[in-house]
């Protein structure tokens, strides 16, 4: 599994948990809708650091809670 792929994974998990969509994450993130379209659908292969923090933000997640998970402690490097 890529990273891009454990991110778009984390995020899809963590707004079913939350029990909200995509767009109202952009909405309490501040997130374009398009930034997350694009990596969502893989469009794009990164979203950003600072894009990530604001999603974070959005979850009231810190970085390091969003990251904290066995699939990104088990992540092959790429190459």
């Amino acid at each position: 599994m890529s990273i891009a792929d454990a991110v778009i994974d984390r995020i899809n998990e963590l707004c079913t948990i939350r029990g909200i969509t995509i767009n109202k994450l952009c909405n309490i993130s501040a997130v374009p809708q398009s930034t997350i379209s694009e990596f969502m659908n893989g469009i794009t292969k990164s979203i950003g650091i600072v894009n990530l923090k604001m999603l974070c933000d959005g979850f009231e997640l810190s970085i390091a809670e969003f990251f904290n998970t066995d699939v990104f402690k088990n992540l092959e490097q790429e190459i």
